[in-house]
């Protein structure tokens, strides 16, 4: 299967409403985990955007083949319970701002997993631009404060594996699951991945925090934020977006998303080094040169 070539107008719009959306999903991870661990945090957040597109999946639930099931699970693995989960562990030890920044590996590795299980094409300026990707992770990952210990700085490789699963689901999404409507789609991948998230936070102390840790109900108003528009309306635009342009635009939000990432961090009272700064610029190059590479 190729890839359209034409990039529609409201594909541009998409793109910056994502970037805004996901933007700022970091800082409300942020604050999610003032009160809830990463594991309860994660646990919520599926939860919650499961059951906010809950009746479009009862709706809808028999537009789905039975040989689109295993792709619908796999996009919901790879698309959203495994990164929610991974993210907020990183984000414990993590600045917010550049853990956005290292979610810009997404546009790589959505090329990386299409040229190995999708047999799509990569160039020899794509695989430079992957390797610009990578050398800037490193700088963003081993550079940090005088505070900063080897142990803190490894937590940004579980953000790279998050990215890594997202490049395994946008390229099933694309080429596994076209025919079905993003809401649709949206609604019934977290259906596969939603009872999961549900039965392991009842084993958690996430209820019993909302009833005797102040602050709580505060830290699940912001994980509900998070969930609501950054998983649920984000995955369905995200899913819209990929239909009506190619994966690696698709991804190509990635530019936006760490400068309204630091923007919130930095606001936030994080403290960004020039080494971040450094590390950023030469993901988004990576980046740049992997989108623009014929």
């Amino acid at each position: 299967m190729t890839e359209k070539t034409g990039i529609p107008p409201i594909a541009w719009f998409l793109v910056i409403i994502l970037a805004l959306i996901w933007g700022t999903s970091f800082i409300l991870i942020k604050k999610g985990l003032v009160v809830f661990s990463s594991d309860e945090l994660g646990a919520w957040r599926i939860t919650l955007a499961w059951i906010t597109l809950l009746p479009w999946a009862i709706k809808h639930i028999r537009q789905a083949e039975p040989r689109h099931w295993k792709f619908l699970l796999g996009s919901g693995l790879l698309g959203n319970l495994f990164p929610a989960f991974l993210f907020a562990y990183a984000e414990t030890q993590l600045a917010s701002g550049l853990a956005g920044v290292l979610n810009s590996l997404t546009a790589l590795f959505t090329l990386l997993v299409g040229a190995i299980f999708f047999h799509q094409a990569i160039t020899w300026m794509r695989m430079l631009g992957i390797i610009i990707g990578i050398i800037g992770t490193s700088i963003l990952i081993f550079s940090g404060g005088e505070n900063t210990n080897f142990d803190n700085t490894m937590y940004g490789l579980y953000i790279v594996l998050a990215t890594i699963c997202y490049g395994g689901s946008v390229n099933i999404i694309k080429f596994k699951l076209t025919g079905i409507k993003p809401l649709v789609m949206s609604s019934l991948a977290l259906t596969t991945v939603g009872p999961i998230a549900l039965v392991y936070l009842l084993t958690t102390d996430a209820l019993d925090k909302l009833q005797h840790t102040p602050g709580a109900w505060e830290a699940l108003l912001y994980i509900a934020i998070l969930a609501v528009f950054s998983t649920a309306v984000g995955l369905v635009l995200f899913n819209k977006l990929i239909h009506i342009s190619t994966t690696l635009f698709a991804s190509s939000s990635t530019y936006l998303i760490p400068i309204v990432a630091l923007m919130w961090g930095v606001l936030d009272g994080e403290a960004i080094l020039i080494w971040h700064y450094l590390g950023m610029f030469v993901i988004l190059a990576g980046v740049f040169i992997v989108n623009r590479a014929k």
